[in-house]
């Protein structure tokens, strides 16, 4: 589908027709009294040029200055659900100018577990700008239910239908609203249609594409929550219970994780990986370029002959080697895919690194059990509803839908090698990797946490990448990374199975000197 262009002549009567098409086919304030079955407008108001949006999170950047648009409000199928409680699928619209629209949709994806409706700017792995400054048309939702306890309250899924909208059916209701609208108030409808998002926001990409294969042209899914209950199981039990194996036992006897290992041990550790795999990609610094090629074994810092400095005791190396293999039942069958050693694993922040868990995780205590059911856990961590686990994206392809995933190496919450196992299985199953390539590729994000931060370089256009791919057919192949983290730096990130590689002269914080290999 070509982008359609009109040329005014510079001639009598063409001012008129220019000033007509400057204007928007109703008001703004006239969005409110749109009839749309099942919809409530409940506000539709301008916002001058200049707004910045305050920090969505601590640490999270301010967002803007953004264009004048107007911003539309609205619930769908509000409703009394569950105890009384009320329900709706709320989303709000943002549409910039008729001359600044580009012509496109692009919807953002949520977090958590969803439960406000976020403002629709388009800020995340955008590029420099977000996406309503760039043109587009930007929606968001809450996906069906307010949050009432932060954004972990996942107490709305005791009604039937918010656990519906939630895992699957609010986000396509939502563009089908914003399609409305956006034909409304332009006399034409979006020539495009895209969709970004990450963890919840990356879930719900897969499952747009899995569910509702014509509804978006381009997908971006990052560090996507794939299986929220498995990734659990690794990251609250299996890890925490493989490092109480080995460490130090308090007055009563129960293990202190939060002691398993020293600073001292952990930068022995770091200072070993390092040495080890930073360096492949022509280069040492900081980054593992190649995470899939990095054959580091934690063996060689385990202590031998007696010595107990500048290395770990072998009881550590083991619990290690077990925690990051990932948990496996007792047919030793793998339930969840292991994680990568990379850059960040031995953060110690508010959210530490997988060798720096403290007392306490994302859900709660962590076990001081040494021994874990897996086969038990295992039976109650599947949620078919939300996983978004089909391969079967024959309809989406063929309809010209491209899909782009990413991940960070560093993730402590949902393992890179969970959505590159995806990615495999659907090459496996759509004629393989080079025919799948045709529509999706995956990029793995050196020293990337989740989402971003980390020792990293963590801004990229993904959005920019997938329009590209969808309107001109010029497939990524990398994107262009930067980050706070090196000042001054920019490196490509490779599509799988590539990674960047150093060509040996040039600057090494210039992208230029690198190529993908």
């Amino acid at each position: 589908m070509m982008r359609s262009m009109v040329l005014i002549p510079l001639m009598a009567g063409g001012c008129a027709i220019a000033m007509a098409q400057s204007e928007p086919a109703v008001s703004c304030a006239g969005i409110a009294d749109i009839k749309i079955d099942g919809v409530e407008i409940t506000k539709a108001a301008m916002i001058p040029a200049g707004t910045i949006l305050p920090p969505a999170y601590p640490g999270a950047s301010t967002v803007g200055p953004l264009p004048a648009h107007c911003l539309v409000d609205g619930v769908i199928n509000r409703r009394k659900g569950a105890d009384g409680e009320e329900f709706g699928i709320g989303f709000e619209v943002a549409l910039p100018g008729v001359g600044a629209w580009n012509g496109d949709l692009m919807m953002q994806g949520g977090g958590g577990g969803n439960g406000v409706v976020a403002y629709p700017a388009g800020a995340s792995f955008t590029g420099d700008k977000p996406a309503l400054a760039r043109g587009f048309a930007v929606a968001s939702s809450d996906t069906g239910h307010k949050a009432r306890n932060g954004g972990f309250d996942f107490s709305f899924m005791r009604d039937q239908q918010a656990y519906l909208d939630f895992a699957y059916r609010a986000n396509a209701e939502v563009a089908g609203i914003a399609k409305k609208i956006i034909a409304q108030y332009y006399s034409k409808g979006a020539a495009y249609s895209y969709f970004v998002g990450c963890s919840t926001g990356g879930r719900e990409g897969m499952i747009l594409s899995q569910r509702y294969p014509t509804v978006f042209n381009g997908i971006v899914s990052g560090d996507p929550a794939m299986r929220t209950g498995f990734s659990n199981l690794a990251i609250s039990q299996w890890i925490p219970v493989a490092y109480n194996q080995a460490a130090p036992r308090d007055a009563s006897g129960k293990p202190e994780l939060d002691k398993f290992l020293s600073d001292g041990e952990r930068k022995v550790f770091m200072n070993a990986l390092m040495n080890r795999c930073d360096a492949r990609d022509g280069v040492a610094d900081g980054m593992i370029s190649d995470p899939m090629g990095c054959d580091f074994d934690p063996a060689v810092v385990a202590c031998k002959d007696g010595k107990s400095e500048g290395c770990l005791a072998p009881e550590k190396i083991a619990a290690i080697k077990k925690a990051f293999a990932g948990p496996k039942n007792s047919y030793g069958t793998q339930v969840y895919p292991g994680f990568l050693y990379d850059a960040d694993i031995a953060e110690t922040g508010a959210v530490p690194g997988l060798l720096a868990l403290g007392t306490h995780g994302l859900f709660g205590p962590y076990p001081t059990a040494t021994e874990i059911d897996v086969d038990k856990e295992a039976l109650h961590a599947s949620d078919p509803l939300v996983e978004p686990a089909s391969t079967n994206l024959s309809t989406f392809s063929a309809s010209g839908g491209k899909i782009i995933f990413f991940h960070g190496d560093s993730d402590p919450w949902f393992s890179a090698l969970d959505t590159l196992g995806y990615y495999q299985s659907l090459a496996a199953t759509n004629g393989g990797p080079e025919k799948v390539a045709e529509w999706s590729e995956m990029f793995l994000v050196p020293g990337m946490r989740h989402c971003g931060g980390g020792p990293a370089l963590d801004q990229f256009d993904m959005l920019g990448a997938v329009m590209n791919w969808v309107e001109k057919g010029i497939a990524p192949g990398s994107v262009i990374a930067t980050g706070k983290a090196f000042p001054g730096r920019s490196r490509p990130i490779c599509a799988y199975p590539r990674h960047a590689q150093y060509s040996g002269h040039g600057d090494t914080n210039a992208a230029q000197n690198f190529s993908c290999e």
